[in-house]
């Protein structure tokens, strides 16, 4: 790093310009004033003023030699290096005069000549990048790489699949394949009056409708995360569906009276396959969810501890089909095994092939218990996870218990910090073996 140099009393930045720059910088030699007459303070402040060249320099290579996208966000950073809100073509347009003559003498380069990629992103006329509302999905994964680094392939397909759909959806609405930049309020509210229209006609509920707005506005966000938009447009912040008429959702619990004489009567499992059964069984005394459980690897499945658990947490591997995403962080647990569920779990010490990255448990366990008179109107196996802590809040738990012991946010909960230390594998199985329901012969 070059030392300063003091010229009259005020120290300055001399160095030479790297030949990578020389096509955006005609100087060979830039100075800069540090603005004091303090050598330990032009020291400290000469590196944060070379790094703002170095920062202004790329972005003028970018904005001249690079895809549209880089040439966006260089124009947002050259609007900023020169003390500027980027603004578009139309915005400069309307601003007052004096602002824009301002604009147009700060295009100028060292030499005094007007820049062209300064211009572009001090008046507006910055290429916008024309990536498609059908390639917005494909390009929100690729942003999202890292974020989704744990999924599987199965996993993956779960997260496009939506997103997919919502696309379609405001494709569908608008009637032609937009860029997305030029999805606005209006786009967003077309969204919504086709989701009216078509609920109207083939009555799909509301919260399905919102969930595709809410998709929409979470790639959008993604989207102008990545061109560091300084005020992105939200077209999807009021667009929501209300019906004062529609119930919200609830899975109901299955009752344990039911459990115990209908699922643990003799043979009433039995035209299941055995991974189907005992996956059931599991989740009766654990509360788990049931993907939690079908997508275990033999190493979560500890039987061979003093304390028989499941470990629930991210699986990382190089291979797709080996990895495994956890729905959050609070759903890292350790979850004792006690009665049916230990039993089950000795029966497949290697975990359920058979379901692991697959989708086609839930629907082919509630298909049998249906069409078989075991499950009560309006309940699914879903409920068995509502049941583990209905039966924990009837046995007197407090909520935070029972939050740790599901999977659950104490902070969300709570709504501020969350002190002090969890609860030990020893604390929940002692919690586990009060709830344990009687074990049939059948089922050890």
């Amino acid at each position: 790093m070059s030392k300063p140099v003091l010229r009259g009393k005020t120290w300055y930045l001399k160095r030479r310009v790297p030949k990578r720059y020389a096509s955006v910088e005609p100087r060979s030699v830039v100075w800069a004033s540090l603005k004091t007459d303090s050598y330990s303070v032009a020291e400290q402040k000469s590196a944060g003023v070379w790094a703002s060249f170095i920062q202004g320099w790329e972005a003028l290579l970018a904005g001249r030699d690079g895809n549209a996208t880089e040439k966006f966000r260089a124009a947002q950073q050259l609007a900023d290096i020169r003390g500027f809100p980027f603004l578009s073509i139309d915005q400069v347009e309307r601003a007052p005069l004096e602002d824009v003559l301002q604009r147009v003498e700060a295009t100028r380069g060292a030499d005094g000549a007007p820049d062209e990629v300064m211009a572009a992103a001090l008046l507006g006329t910055a290429e916008v990048p024309k990536l498609r509302l059908s390639g917005l999905v494909d390009h929100i994964e690729q942003l999202s790489a890292y974020d989704n680094r744990y999924k599987s392939s199965e996993q993956m397909r779960l997260w496009r699949s939506p997103r997919m759909r919502a696309v379609n959806n405001l494709i569908s609405a608008l009637g032609r394949d937009l860029p997305v930049i030029e999805v606005r309020s209006a786009e967003a509210r077309k969204h919504k009056r086709w989701w009216q229209t078509r609920r109207a006609k083939e009555g799909q509920s509301a919260e399905t409708a919102n969930k595709d707005f809410a998709y929409m506005a979470g790639m959008l966000t993604r989207f102008y995360e990545d061109l560091e938009y300084e005020d992105p447009p939200r077209p999807y912040a009021r667009i929501a569906i209300r019906d004062r008429h529609e119930e919200p959702g609830k899975k109901r619990e299955v009752p344990v009276d039911w459990i115990i004489e209908k699922w643990f009567a003799p043979d009433a499992l039995a035209g299941l396959n055995n991974e189907a059964r005992d996956i059931l069984l599991i989740s009766i005394e654990t509360g788990c969810r049931q993907n939690e459980i079908y997508n275990l690897p033999a190493s979560a499945i500890c039987l061979e501890d003093p304390i028989p658990h499941l470990h629930i947490a991210h699986e990382d591997s190089e291979n797709p089909e080996e990895r495994r995403e956890v729905k959050n962080l609070p759903s890292h647990r350790e979850i004792p095994l006690v009665g049916v569920a230990l039993a089950a779990a000795k029966r497949h010490p290697d975990g359920f092939p058979r379901y692991r990255n697959k989708s086609s448990y839930s629907a082919l366990v509630n298909k049998y218990l249906r069409n078989n008179g075991l499950l009560p109107e309006g309940v699914t196996i879903g409920g068995t996870r509502h049941s583990w802590e209905g039966r924990m809040k009837r046995a007197g738990y407090e909520m935070d218990d029972r939050g740790e012991l599901m999977g659950h946010s104490l902070k969300a909960r709570r709504g501020r910090e969350v002190y002090g230390d969890g609860m030990t594998l020893c604390d929940r199985l002692q919690i586990a073996q009060k709830l344990m329901l009687p074990v049939p012969e059948h089922l050890k």
